[in-house]
């Protein structure tokens, strides 16, 4: 888990379940890559053990994404072809974003998270990382044990989605907007049937969190609790724990109010998209460079913020997504375009995510 902590931990007796799975499918191993302690960050910056740089700016260091940020890096360095990653805010699709790479969230369940370190045990997903739709769903098997796949290749002329304007396109960087646009063009030119309108439930999302807190701080609080009501809190990430301890003082009401808004909402969400995917930025922003959060701890946390702000929805309605890169900005760094759909609908986007991935390809 990237913790100083655990540095000297001793060594698993066996694989964890996904582990296994991957080796039976006859994958090599290359090697454990870094993260954001605990993997509670979007920006992948990490005290203990260095913060592994975004390669698509070679001159400033710029935020790789987080959690899973070392496994972004090494396949966007081109030192691995596919890397797993864990999301439970964000922490598959963000650090992909960043890094111009196809990222896959799953729904909860779909993949074993048995003998993963805990983020939050209700949030947490497994996903590839990876540099095509084709890798993700290959790794899809292979993390799932199965041999074959139920995901078909459907064509973006196919593709009915739905882009809500609540929240999701507020305050964009320039290119992320413009590049968003230029997808839905291209998408809409290949024939795919591509509507607008409010999506209020994310405005509820955001009430219902403002005011109860969320379910990541207490799941958290309660996995680490040992920790962080101890000595050992001070060799634990500050910003790390800034996240957590919220989850101490949360109510059972409160926790009871999240799930069960969490159940209705899903609902809610299912019955607006109606048979629609949902495609939005992935990240309102590109890569920011890495100084300025080292320096100032309120930056740090209004960017995370920021660097999570859409895709934390997905997380809360449990909604299966695909980020896919849709082009950059003036440095060069990458944006990126998200493809999600229901709970448990994993095969219908990647199924489509196949179909604009060749049109934004060929944009």
């Amino acid at each position: 888990a990237a913790s100083d902590l655990l540095r000297n931990a001793p060594p698993a007796t066996e694989d964890a379940p996904l582990a296994a799975a991957l080796d039976r499918a006859g994958m090599v191993f290359l090697g454990k890559t870094n993260l954001t302690e605990f993997a509670f960050s979007g920006l992948g910056l990490n005290p203990h053990y260095g913060t592994p740089h975004n390669p698509h700016d070679p001159a400033t260091p710029r935020a790789p994404g987080g959690s899973s940020s070392g496994s972004a890096v090494a396949v966007a360095a081109g030192i691995a072809p596919c890397a797993i990653g864990s999301d439970t805010g964000g922490s598959v699709r963000v650090p992909s974003a960043f890094n111009g790479l196809v990222g896959y969230k799953s729904s909860e369940g779909r993949i074993d998270k048995s003998a993963v370190a805990p983020l939050s045990v209700t949030l947490d997903t497994i996903g590839p990382l990876a540099r095509s739709v084709e890798d993700c769903v290959l790794l899809d098997m292979a993390l799932r044990g199965a041999a074959t796949t139920d995901v078909t290749r459907r064509d973006a002329r196919d593709l009915h989605a739905f882009v809500p304007e609540t929240y999701v396109l507020d305050d964009l960087d320039e290119a992320v907007g413009v590049n968003f646009e230029r997808s839905l063009d291209a998408l809409a030119k290949a024939g795919a049937t591509i509507e607008r309108g409010p999506c209020p439930l994310f405005d509820e999302i955001n009430a219902v969190t403002a005011e109860h807190g969320g379910l990541s701080a207490a799941e958290s609080y309660a996995s680490y609790r040992h920790l962080l009501e101890g000595p050992e809190i001070a060799r634990i990430d500050r910003r790390v724990v800034a996240r957590m301890m919220p989850g101490k003082t949360m109510s059972a009401h409160s926790l009871l109010t999240i799930q069960q808004a969490r159940a209705r909402l899903r609902r809610d969400l299912a019955a607006l998209l109606g048979g629609r995917l949902m495609l939005m930025p992935t990240t309102p922003n590109t890569a920011p460079e890495i100084a300025p959060l080292e320096a100032d701890d309120a930056q740090f946390g209004r960017m995370n913020l920021r660097g999570l702000r859409n895709t934390l929805l997905g997380n809360f309605l449990n909604t299966p997504g695909v980020a896919l890169p849709n082009g950059t900005d003036e440095n060069g760094m990458p944006t990126s375009i998200l493809l999600s759909g229901i709970a448990d609908d994993d095969e219908t986007v990647l199924g489509f995510a196949y179909g604009v991935e060749r049109v934004l390809g060929s944009d």
